[in-house]
């Protein structure tokens, strides 16, 4: 059996578009990561071939930045935020309850693909305490027994 090798000829064509450009590689990383939902290692090699700048180089630059991932996403993404009023009102508790649910912790995928869970300083609606966002549907109030019947809403999604 044979496995099929992405194609990722598109990364030469951005490291023409950013030439010997320091912010380029950056740029360019955001755009592979926006196409493919996160930095493989494959594209990161790729990268490193067409742009001249070592591997290792790159995920220096890319563990640095919080925002680039090493991961595909969930397909729905659990932000539960974890600001003052959340976290005095049991936004801790919440988190800890979808980790037992999802069988998984901050920064994981489960196992189907289905959830990916984020913590997160501040969500901004600071009145709403505790929330959580869910693909930016906001949950203002939650409570741990609600958990159970909001994740059920997405399963078939």
């Amino acid at each position: 059996m044979s496995t099929a090798t992405k194609d990722l000829s598109y990364i030469e064509e951005l490291v023409a578009q950013y030439p010997e450009h320091k912010g380029g590689t950056l740029t360019i990383m955001q755009k592979i990561q926006e196409r493919e939902g996160c930095l493989s290692p494959e594209a990161l090699d790729e990268l490193a071939r067409c742009s001249g700048v070592s591997v290792n180089e790159l995920y220096g630059v890319a563990t640095f930045y919080s925002f680039y991932k090493f991961s595909p996403p969930g397909k729905h993404t659990i932000q539960v935020c974890l600001g003052t009023a959340c976290h005095v009102r049991g936004g801790a508790k919440i988190l800890a309850e979808l980790e037992r649910l999802l069988g998984i912790k901050v920064g994981e995928v489960t196992a189907d693909g289905k959830f990916g869970l984020v913590r997160i300083a501040c969500l901004g609606c600071c009145a709403l305490e505790p929330v959580i966002a869910i693909d930016g549907k906001f949950y203002p109030r939650v409570s741990v027994r609600q958990l159970p019947s909001i994740l059920a809403a997405y399963q078939d999604q």
